[in-house]
């Protein structure tokens, strides 16, 4: 049995601690908020986030950041990507040994460009940080916590702790790969919700699944050509956290990626869906970075492009699928011959 913290009890983190709990590890769930906490300790549930869940007795939650953080060997990082830095540092004050750090969030840092990794390692000394290990793949919470079979991805440069993280979480329910390709993982998990949002538009201004299937398949180039100018594992992305993930995001009306592109497609302005949303819609800000990344690399990235272009420049969502669709003639493989 280990100690492990998780930080963050939205649908992600909870389903997470659920995973763990019901593997008869001593796991603390976090929240910022002392009602949501007393809920989870005292009512066994989370209403907000996972309305028919009833939660492990032996799942316990706090809102006392510093028990938290003393509680573990193991801290579980389940916060979205823009509280990534800000949780970190002030985690700080209270890491007097080394503890295993796991990711599972998904997005890149605008205007930085970094990682998820990258930010953590920047925040937490080496002094601190015995490994980082990211946790990714086709996974969505409404289902890990029916115990629906999930299969997803451990990553890390430090192979020992991936297969520690491996061993925790993996139950006969919950199935778990380890990766050494961290830019890989991190890349197809960031990336595939931006595809997402666009799958969510195609959907909502009603083009059908000819329309569907080729922006995945074109979002999957896209998101392998920017991953392996990187230096990223090319078949890191025919893997769970490049096409399942991108699938399963893509056509389940469980992604608040594909429900905010879907609401955009039928005329929503992007205000309007992050505001009725109610939940970090992550592909948002990460279709910014990819759109720096792309241009940083010099990697062509039409359907990030386009995407950027309705999000942050005001092109109708039609015109943008429009000037996708004219664009100049190309032979479909070009885009692998530096695969």
């Amino acid at each position: 049995m280990e100690k492990v913290t998780v930080l963050g009890a939205g649908s992600w983190g909870t389903a997470l601690a659920m995973v763990l709990a019901n593997n008869e590890h001593d796991c603390l769930l976090w929240s910022h908020r002392e009602d949501q906490a007393t809920e989870i300790t005292t009512n066994h549930t989370n209403k907000k986030y996972l309305p028919e869940t009833i939660l492990p007795t032996n799942l316990k939650a706090t809102s006392d950041f510093q028990q938290a953080i003393q509680h573990a060997n193991v801290i579980v990082i389940a916060v979205p990507t823009k509280a990534i830095r800000e949780v970190c540092q002030n985690m700080l004050p209270f890491l007097a040994e080394k503890k295993l750090f796991v990711h599972v969030s998904k997005g890149i840092e605008p205007d930085s460009l970094k990682r998820i990794s990258e930010m953590i390692a920047e925040e937490l000394s080496e002094d601190v940080t015995e490994a980082i290990v990211v946790l990714s793949g086709p996974s969505h919470a409404e289902e890990v916590v029916l115990k629906h079979p999930t299969t997803i991805t451990v990553a890390s440069e430090n192979m020992v702790a991936a297969e520690k993280v491996q061993d925790l979480f993996m139950n006969k329910s919950f199935r778990v790969y380890t990766n050494d390709d961290v830019i890989g993982v991190e890349i197809g998990a960031a990336l595939k919700n931006v595809i997402a949002l666009a799958a969510g538009i195609v959907d909502g201004l009603g083009y059908g699944d000819n329309a569907k299937a080729a922006l995945i398949t074109r979002g999957l180039a896209e998101i392998s050509r920017l991953g392996i100018s990187l230096g990223a594992q090319p078949y890191t992305f025919s893997g769970l956290t490049g096409m399942g993930d991108l699938i399963v995001t893509c056509t389940s009306v469980h992604s608040r990626n594909w429900r905010a592109g879907n609401m955009l497609g039928k005329g929503a302005t992007l205000n309007t869906v992050l505001e009725e949303m109610g939940m970090v819609v992550e592909g948002v800000r990460t279709t910014k970075a990819a759109y720096q990344l792309a241009t940083k690399q010099q990697v062509d990235m039409p359907i990030t492009k386009a995407l950027y272009s309705v999000l942050f420049e005001q092109v109708n969502p039609k015109e943008a699928v429009d000037i996708l669709m004219h664009r100049t003639k190309k032979h479909e493989l070009e885009d692998y011959k530096t695969f």
